[in-house]
């Protein structure tokens, strides 16, 4: 078992406040390359309206994204690793390292194509350039800012975004704002070429406002992450729609052919002062680099100190304060993908799985605020409605992007969740999969409440009694055979004397289930004091359970020693549990002989004599997965050959009416033979027999007591059986 930290925290805080910390470089990569590159061709194949609505819905599920992420850091004190610590703090480390794995891999290739990118915006005119080796280089150049100081790197982007603002406002001064506009107000939906649907102009479009996670990234370095990461996000995020909203206007005042070619022709003829559009574009697409290059290695770090990275990697650097060995290693993986061949594939695959984590959070967010845990104390909340609609939408542009590309993302996330489930990962902070389950089991409960229970939806609710659990595993394996995933095991210790006497019944009880985990039996512990067990025995069974999933089935163990007053006690609390409406099993332990038939066989005395509940569980211990082997025989007593030919007939019918596998066979008895002789004749071979019970009167339990002992001396395992439930008869 792999034993996690309450959670990731670095070392000491660099201390980052909203502006340098989230909102420049969140904005930085908002307004990035797809407003230089794509957005004027977004204009004239959608039209002006057409082109706004795509903004605004685009804006929407960001809107609602950033609000659910705002939501969750205002809910938490944030550690290192952004959007990967949001979602392994809520929904656990599997579905947190299923996320945040493809995540890292994201940040970090995404170093790769910006660089890539730059490079071909740098040296695109030369026609032999060696784009491949100066994206290197700049992956180069990239991470050794980022390993001389965070801080460092996000003032460089200061002035990136100054060239951005410059370039906006050279393009919006260059606008002939008093003339017409140039495009249609909806349409043409296609380009020059006939293609593109309104689904493949929004894909390229919304990538552009997919840039929040950016800011979160950096959340182990903020002097105030629950503060800083909503202002600096929401900010950005709305900064982003206002200049989202204008620069169509701008755009629409161009030529059409002009939208519909080359954007980057666009800008520059449109421009005031053109010169200024490269270095604009330039330094977009170089701070998403620097972005990715801060985001990555923190991921990393988070998953390292989560134990689901190398631990080295979640070692900081005590000079610079950053994670040193997280930051190679996402540089070597940038510098290796600059190799792969086919960039624009692995774009798509990277936009799916940052579209995979933003629907995520939109969930994490929705479930928190559904399942209403009362440590979910957000400062902002969204309505859950509002988190799932989101998460939809995130889900919509994935495959509105590419079909393909959703897929394989999700294939992946689900491959790296089957691998981490099968781990055994202990986190010690609670998540809300606790919640959901409380919520979920609450509303199933009310609703069974008000549900008429009917034979047919019956289940075993077995309440095994023992004073000490070692000694009655068997019974509780057997009970759990019995329950087969449909009812609910419990094993009720009870322990005589003073609450004082023992040990807490909590630790006990945690020792038990230990105790039953380690012998591969599924069953909730318990543990009672009681001053006398056999009150304790009744009051145990009637407080045990509530709303529907009430302990219908008392069970017992057979007394050491065949000790006949002790089995008179217990047929005591048969017949008062009989009162209360609950079923009896008493389990007596028996070796099994080697040439045993794997049969179960069940003594018939009719439904109503204990035969339905016997047939039943004989069926349901025929289905576990131990004893599929096993064959279930009706042996029925006749007296005469008259009664036998008529109790075949009457087997035949009902097997055939309840559809229960099984084979009868009738015993004629002979002239003299006692009934526990034919018992022992008929079953000494069987692997379990069932025997029904029926209620001494009182005063008379040890009499019947020492003829139970009798009957059952020389049978293999023995179930005795008492239905006293309010269906008796009626369970088959």
């Amino acid at each position: 078992m792999s034993e996690m930290p309450t959670s990731p925290e670095p070392a000491e805080r660099q201390g980052l406040g909203t502006f340098l910390g989230v909102f420049t470089p969140t904005i930085l990569t908002i307004l990035g390359v797809i407003m230089y590159l794509k957005l004027g061709w977004v204009v004239g194949t959608a039209g002006l309206l057409g082109a706004l609505g795509i903004v605004v819905f685009s804006h929407l599920i960001t809107l609602v994204t950033s609000l659910s992420l705002s939501a969750l850091a205002t809910n938490m004190r944030v550690g290192v690793g952004g959007a990967y610590y949001l979602i392994s703090r809520t929904l656990g480390l599997e579905v947190g390292g299923a996320i945040g794995i493809p995540l890292y891999l994201s940040q970090a290739l995404s170093v790769t194509l910006y660089c890539y990118g730059l490079a071909v915006v740098l040296f695109g005119w030369w026609d032999n350039a060696p784009i491949p080796l100066i994206a290197a280089v700049l992956v180069v150049i990239v991470g050794l800012v980022a390993a001389k100081s965070t801080e460092l790197t996000l003032k460089l982007q200061l002035p990136m975004l100054g060239l951005i603002i410059a370039s906006i406002v050279s393009m919006l001064l260059g606008v002939e704002w008093g003339g017409e506009i140039q495009v249609d107000n909806l349409g043409p939906w296609r380009d020059l070429e006939g293609k593109q649907t309104v689904g493949m102009i929004f894909a390229v479009f919304f990538p552009a406002v997919t840039g929040i996670l950016a800011g979160v990234s950096l959340s182990g370095d903020l002097k105030d992450p629950g503060k800083s990461i909503p202002r600096g996000v929401l900010s950005a995020v709305g900064v982003g729609f206002v200049v989202y909203m204008i620069i169509p206007f701008a755009l629409a005042y161009s030529s059409p052919e002009l939208l519909q070619g080359d954007s980057e022709k666009v800008w520059t003829s449109i421009a005031a002062v053109p010169l200024l559009v490269i270095p604009g574009m330039c330094g977009a697409i170089l701070s998403s680099a620097f972005g990715s290059i801060l985001g990555a290695p923190r991921t990393l770090q988070a998953l390292a100190q989560d134990r689901l990275a190398p631990q080295i990697f979640g070692e900081v650097d005590e000079e610079s304060g950053e994670p040193i060995w997280a930051l190679r290693v996402s540089i070597a993986v940038a510098l290796g993908a600059v190799l792969l061949g086919d960039l624009e594939t692995v774009a798509t695959v990277l936009t799916m799985f940052f579209l995979t984590t933003y629907g995520t959070l939109n969930l994490v967010a929705g479930l928190e605020e559904l399942v209403g845990d009362p440590s979910f104390r957000p400062r902002i909340r969204v309505p859950w409605w509002a988190s799932f609609l989101a998460g939809l939408g995130c889900i919509i542009a994935m495959f509105a992007i590419s079909a393909l590309g959703a897929a394989v993302a999700l294939v992946i996330v689900a491959l790296i969740y089957v691998v981490l489930s099968r781990r055994t990962l202990e986190a010690t902070w609670g998540d809300v999969r606790g919640g959901m389950l409380l919520t979920a089991a609450r509303f199933a409960l009310i609703r069974l409440r008000d549900t008429r229970l009917e034979p047919r939806n019956w289940r075993p609710h077995i309440l095994v009694f023992t004073t000490d659990i070692e000694e009655r595993i068997a019974s509780v394996r057997l009970a759990q055979a019995f329950g087969q995933h449909r009812g609910i095991t419990t094993v009720m210790t009870l322990l005589v004397g003073d609450a004082d006497e023992h040990a807490p019944s909590h630790t006990l009880a945690r020792e038990h289930q230990e105790l039953l985990d380690d012998n591969g039996v599924m069953a909730f512990c318990e543990v009672a004091t009681v001053p006398d067990l056999h009150a304790g025995v009744i009051t145990c069974a009637q407080a045990n359970g509530f709303a529907g999933l009430e302990s219908n089935t008392a069970m017992f163990g057979w007394p050491a020693g065949d000790d006949a007053a002790s089995l008179a006690r217990m047929l005591t609390l048969v017949r008062k549990l009989d009162a209360l409406g609950k079923c009896a099993l008493i389990h007596r332990t028996a070796p099994i002989a080697e040439d045993a038939k794997r049969e179960i066989v069940v003594w018939w005395a009719g439904k109503e004599h204990n035969g339905d509940l016997m047939l039943l569980l004989a069926h349901l211990l025929s289905g576990s997965r131990e004893n599929r082997d096993l064959k279930i025989v009706l042996k029925s007593i006749a007296d005469s050959a008259e009664d036998a030919v008529i109790r075949q007939r009457e087997l035949a019918a009902m097997l055939d009416d309840i559809r229960i596998a099984a084979r009868f066979e009738v015993v004629l008895r002979e002239e003299g033979q006692s009934l526990r002789d034919v018992i022992r004749q008929y079953s000494a071979d069987a692997s379990i027999v069932f025997l029904g019970m029926t209620l001494p009167d009182a005063g008379s339990e040890r009499s019947y007591a020492n003829r139970m002992i009798e009957m059952t001396e020389g049978l293999p395992p023995t179930i005795l059986v008492r239905n006293g439930g309010p269906f008796r008869g009626r369970l088959v």
